[in-house]
């Protein structure tokens, strides 16, 4: 037998087994897509720092979300009532993020600044006694009366007079962006919100000038709003200080029923040496909740 034989041989041998294991991975990768997430998976990766906003999971009891999240191996959650945080941080989770006003009276209106700059600082003061890290604040509803343009500078002029309180204790405040297009559910879509645009966001961010008050990049609302998500990463890193995932359309499972690339776009954050969390923010459909949140925790474990 030839030594070409010998090589022609192994050669196919060596495609062969590529193809095999080329092929596996795909399986893995295609039943992943569908929801098909691994049986106990438990995040092995931890680049990404995981969260769970914590409404999204509602009626759940909080004490059996704050233990599916240790099991599967997410280290904070959010958007939990005060009163679970001592068994949250117990159970060693962070609280990712602190509350303060709603999304529909903000800052944008300047009747509600004396509102909106006492919640804010109590949001403060919360975060440093649970030791979290951020504070969500948000834009508000459009008021017809007000110019665009005057409603983003009484935003800056609110979040100026509490931004020194952030600083001072160590805080990141987050703007969220939130789209105003989906009218289907009350909580998939904001009709009339005006911090809806990415761009009015940042400027409001330059403007208040502080490294402790960022954006929060919601991937799900990006997505609806302006699309682009890598780009617009990449374009805004300096800027983002949280972030927040969900299908589209939907705001359901990072499945393949919706459209976003969840592992393309995880891997794309690492690339900008973000520190900050991820936090899951789908609001689920299938019938066991914990599975849809490990199998979202498997997605993003890039």
């Amino acid at each position: 037998m030839s030594i070409t034989n010998i090589s022609r041989r192994n050669l196919m041998k060596s495609a062969t087994v590529g193809v095999g294991l080329a092929s596996a991975s795909v399986s893995v990768q295609a039943q992943l897509a569908r929801g098909e997430a691994t049986k106990k998976y438990k995040i092995k990766n931890k680049r990404i720092r995981q969260s769970i906003m914590g409404w999204t999971f509602n009626p759940m009891p909080t004490e059996e979300l704050i233990s599916a999240c240790v099991e599967i191996g997410l280290t904070g959650i959010e958007g939990i009532n005060r009163k679970f945080y001592p068994a949250a941080k117990k159970a060693g989770l962070e609280i990712s993020l602190v509350g303060s006003h709603g999304f529909s009276e903000g800052p944008n209106n300047t009747k509600n600044h004396k509102m909106v700059i006492e919640k804010i600082i109590n949001g403060i003061d919360v975060a440093k006694e649970v030791g979290a890290k951020r504070v969500i604040t948000f834009v508000g509803m459009e008021d017809p009366n007000i110019a665009l343009d005057q409603a983003k500078a009484n935003c800056v002029k609110a979040w100026k007079q509490v931004v020194g309180h952030a600083e001072k204790n160590g805080i990141t405040l987050c703007l969220e962006h939130l789209n105003s297009v989906d009218d289907s559910h009350p909580m998939k879509g904001h009709p009339g919100y005006q911090g809806d645009k990415l761009d009015f966001c940042i400027e409001a961010i330059r403007k208040v000038g502080s490294p402790n008050f960022k954006l929060l990049f919601d991937i799900y609302h990006v997505q609806i709003m302006h699309g682009d998500i890598i780009r617009n990463i990449r374009k805004l890193k300096e800027y983002i200080g949280h972030y927040h995932t969900a299908g589209n359309p939907g705001r359901a499972e990072l499945d393949d029923s919706q459209e976003i690339n969840y592992p393309a776009v995880m891997k794309e954050i690492l690339k900008t040496d973000f520190e900050g969390f991820v936090a899951q923010e789908f609001i689920p459909r299938w019938n066991d909740k914990i599975a849809a949140l490990r199998h979202a925790a498997e997605i993003c474990d890039v």
